[in-house]
């Protein structure tokens, strides 16, 4: 296991760091719960009723494998068990103060501390739910159509998000760490995980396009539709697979016609509803999906959590083994030279483990902790769109050499999406590939050509890592498989990221994060109760990515010791199932069905998001505890005792939310925030997903970086969300044009200028797209 060697302190209370745990935990840490007498509230979350000393499915199934001891910081156990510790994982439970107090004491250690809004800036301090940060970081208002009340993504996704985000930048925190005796604190901002994972840079799609006015909310055509016996969701990402859509539904009418323009559907919603409906409510979800495949238009079926065990390439792959626990749970996802972590072993009792932890000594090197964590890793970039470029973008960010390889012939898909299709140089201005490929060199390459598959092997000989994320033939068709990379070069890592896999019935589909959305149940969750799934619009490849970047990282730690490379599959639909295993794991142990909720909660009541008297100005409000409801009660002017607690509220929930509405009707959304907060009840205004760059507390992190492009020009766009120690900017150099590098990484491997020009002339290599 290649965190053998690693013990860790989770000292966190919430979903974000007990999945950061889990993660660690998979990869073979020694990973110890530090937990007050009462137990984490992790513990107590759960869709039924749990007896004293019970703990619920969600902490069972992220806790597996781990020990629990009762404790607090600064008590001598505590203090003793950090300094044996590499690795702390922090949340909002630890304050700003408390954490820099534990890095202070214990230098060597690597804290990954996932809080809300970071560590800090003037909102440090502030802890608002998953739901409250999604309003705040433009999540609720990119989601739904503007003739309805907008909608939150459900189950939790941002907390899982951060926690994905967390894992790779506290991977390379401890190889450095490890390297120089000097530890790091891992700042991750829920709220700005969520505003890139949410929005698709739509910020800084406004500032490319100049555009005044801001962006609305919009549903995709196509997108969930109606079967007869059931629900499907597709995506049309491309021109072909719209083409290929209307051919599925027997309409090549439409291929050429006014519907091809996405503004036109979106305009046109009803009309365009009608003419899918009327074809897909007369088949079946398995005769979609079959005839969707053959087509190849990313297509699946929209599963519940019952639905997604049942799935045959989920089953024929083995996804959902039966835990120690005695329920179901999906795997890690990832696979080391072909072989899964193990099922861990069972959750631990509350203090199961107290006063029987080993104490344990580390031998602190000492060397340089300068620089970034991943100086002097090559890196092999022949990923596409935004998973897999969010993957090798991290690495990048993180210090390492990242080679970003496409084809004039074939360049990134990411790039064909943008609105400047007017500008000689269009490919050059798809906003989504202008922010998720900076700090990488690009070159082009054609690696269907003996001559460019040839020059890849070249590079393979110097590189660290080879990344890609193609359907598994594409690089079989390219004679570019493991065999072939660790032949070439016995340390190179090899890490492919395809949609669903390199096996199962599904292994040659293709998919895209709507796909994911809607196969793992995570559309299932997001929506109104009354109206039908919808998807999340993106968390599932920076999710995908991020887990990617961990898993290459595991598996150069690994090499450190072993000295020789590893072949990683990294799926992008189990990373989605994984950060989606609370519906899947109340199925199999408790057998609830978790349902869509619209903007309500389990846990909260009231909540819900209201319409102020601005235009598109809507007020997001959400009570945990009575106080709370008693304060929210004075300022509407009702009797609090009608609704003593939040099953009561939750019973209630349309009157007291018809009670919000007219208050909040009557103020503009900047009096009733203002209000709400004086009053002690938990509100923020829901942010346009446009105009992220001006939030105080992103201004205050120098979360948005102004970046100077060769082609598009000076703008502001996300660096990580996270600082790290001497990083004072993630962004060193802009996203490569195409082919920008071509002359400076092939001189490199030993090219002179004469072959770089002949190359160019037979158009192996270039910086324009041929079609």
């Amino acid at each position: 296991m290649t965190l053998a060697d690693v013990r860790v302190l989770d000292l966190s209370h919430g979903i974000a760091g007990g999945y950061l745990a889990r993660l660690l935990a998979d990869a073979g840490a020694d990973v110890i719960r530090v937990e007050p007498s009462s137990g984490a509230p992790l513990r107590h979350r759960s869709a039924v009723h749990l007896d004293d000393g019970e703990s619920g499915a969600l902490f069972r199934f992220l806790a597996a494998g781990t020990r629990s001891v009762i404790g607090a910081l600064e008590e001598n156990e505590t203090e003793g068990l950090l300094a044996g510790a590499s690795i702390v994982v922090a949340d909002a439970a630890l304050t700003p103060e408390e954490v820099a107090g534990l890095s202070a004491r214990h230098p060597h250690v690597v804290v990954a501390s996932i809080r809300p809004y970071g560590l800090e800036g003037p909102w440090a301090d502030r802890t608002p739910n998953d739901f409250l940060l999604q309003a705040d970081s433009g999540s609720i208002l990119c989601r739904g159509h503007v003739s309805r009340v907008p909608f939150a993504a459900g189950g939790e996704i941002f907390e899982w998000t951060a926690a994905s985000y967390a894992a790779p930048a506290a991977l390379a925190a401890l190889l450095r760490a490890q390297r120089c005796g000097v530890g790091d604190v891992v700042d991750v901002s829920i709220a700005e995980a969520a505003s890139i994972a949410a929005s698709t840079f739509t910020d800084l799609s406004v500032q490319m396009s100049g555009r005044d006015e801001l962006p609305l909310r919009s549903i995709e055509a196509p997108s969930i539709e109606r079967a007869s016996d059931g629900w499907v969701g597709f995506n049309t990402n491309t021109r072909q697979q719209f083409q290929n859509f209307c051919l599925m539904m027997d309409r090549p009418d439409l291929m050429e016609s006014e519907w091809g323009d996405l503004r036109v559907r979106t305009a046109r919603l009803d009309e365009w509803n009608e003419i899918v409906a009327a074809w897909t409510n007369v088949h079946t979800v398995d005769d979609i999906v079959e005839r969707a495949s053959e087509l190849r238009v990313p297509v699946a079926r929209v599963n519940d959590g019952a639905g997604v065990l049942r799935e045959s390439h989920l089953v024929a792959r083995d996804f959902f083994p039966v835990q120690a626990e005695g329920f179901a749970a999906p795997r890690p996802p990832r696979l080391m030279d072909g072989e899964r972590p193990p099922v861990p072993g069972a959750a631990p009792g509350l203090g199961e483990h107290t006063d029987l932890i080993e104490k344990r000594e580390l031998d602190v090197a000492m060397g340089d902790s300068s620089g970034r964590p991943l100086e002097g890793v090559r890196v092999l970039d022949l990923t596409s769109w935004w998973a897999g470029p969010s993957s090798t973008q991290a690495l990048a960010a993180l210090g390492a050499d990242v080679i970003h390889v496409e084809s004039v012939t074939h360049p990134d898909g990411m790039r064909l999406t943008g609105m400047m299709f007017g500008t000689p140089d269009w490919w050059e201005w798809g906003h989504m590939f202008v922010a998720a490929n900076n700090d990488k060199r690009g070159i082009t390459l054609d690696l269907g050509s003996e001559p460019g598959r040839e020059l890849l092997l070249r590079l393979v000989d110097s590189a660290d890592m080879l990344v890609e994320n193609f359907s598994p033939r594409v690089m079989e068709q390219f004679r570019l498989g493991w065999d072939t990379i660790h032949a070439r070069n016995p340390r190179c890592i090899m890490m492919r990221m395809p949609a669903f896999g390199l096996d199962g019935p599904w292994r040659e589909r293709v998919g895209f994060a709507q796909t994911m959305e809607q196969m793992s149940g995570m559309a299932w969750l997001t929506g109104h109760p009354e109206d039908q799934p919808r998807i999340m619009r993106g968390p599932c490849d920076p999710i995908a990515g991020m887990h990617g970047a961990f898993a290459a990282l595991l598996a150069l730690r690994r090499r450190e010791t072993s000295g020789v490379g590893a072949f990683i599959e990294s799926p992008m639909v189990e990373a989605a199932i994984n950060c989606s295993a609370e519906m899947v794991v109340e199925w199999t142990a408790n057998g609830i069905e978790l349902e869509r909720l619209g903007n309500r909660s389990r846990f909260a009541a009231p909540q819900g998001v209201y319409p102020a008297a601005g235009t598109e100005e809507w007020l997001a409000l959400s009570v945990e505890t009575d106080t709370e409801w008693a304060a929210l009660a004075a300022l509407l002017e009702v009797d609090a005792a009608m609704f003593p607690g939040v099953a009561d509220r939750q019973s209630a929930h349309d009157e007291i939310d018809q009670m919000i509405q007219l208050w909040a009707s009557q103020r503009s959304i900047a009096d009733a925030v203002t209000s709400l907060e004086a009053a002690g009840v938990p509100a923020i205004e829901c942010r346009n997903h446009g105009m992220l760059r001006f939030h105080p507390q992103f201004e205050a992190r120098g979360f948005y970086e102004q970046v100077t492009h060769p082609a598009v020009g000076t703008h502001l766009m996300p660096g990580q969300p996270y600082r790290m120690r001497g990083i004072d900017r993630w962004v060193r150099n802009p996203t490569p044009t195409l082919g920008q590098h071509n002359a400076e990484v092939l001189a490199e491997i030993g090219l002179t200028d004469n072959e770089i020009a002949q190359l160019e002339a037979g158009g192996q290599i270039g910086n324009t797209p041929v079609f």
